[in-house]
């Protein structure tokens, strides 16, 4: 959890930079103008930046923490096994965000999102291998990076 709060820092600062170049290619002058495309950009900017570091096999938050993604028999992600571990991940937040749509007050969606998370982490321990639901379904699992470090793995 503490390398998706880390993850969650950081993607604030590439939310903010993609937002901005929606902003001046689309030229907004308000942030709900065209929030409908705004919202399905960022969704896909966000894919991108997982994407491309899962299938390298770490996020930058992963790398601090010393965890990688592979697939269930070890082996680097592929670009197609990381998107469907993407789009598989968004059940941590689909309920809260259909409650909103339904027009739910914003407290109550926070409350609901705040519950959907534990709920879905606790659920993990249901799993038999401890695995989180959307890794088990994408055929993936986060392991130990072990390696030591600053330690060249190509050597010549």
């Amino acid at each position: 959890m503490a390398s998706w709060l880390y993850d969650g820092v950081l993607l604030f600062g590439l939310v903010f930079i993609a937002d901005y170049l929606f902003d001046t290619l689309s030229q907004s002058r308000h942030a709900l103008a065209h929030r409908g495309l705004r919202m399905a950009y960022l969704f896909v900017m966000l894919g991108v930046y997982f994407g491309w570091f899962w299938s390298r096999g770490q996020t930058l938050a992963q790398k601090t923490w010393r965890i990688r993604v592979v697939d269930a028999a070890g082996a680097p992600l592929t670009q197609p096994r990381a998107v469907v571990r993407y789009l598989l991940s968004w059940l941590w937040f689909l309920p809260p965000l259909a409650a909103y749509s339904l027009g739910l007050p914003l407290l109550t969606t926070l409350a609901l999102l705040v519950l959907w998370i534990v709920a879905w982490a606790l659920a993990s321990r249901l799993h038999p291998l401890g695995q989180f639901w959307h890794d088990a379904l994408a055929g993936t699992r986060l392991v130990d990076d072990t390696r030591t470090p600053g330690k060249d793995r190509t050597r010549r």
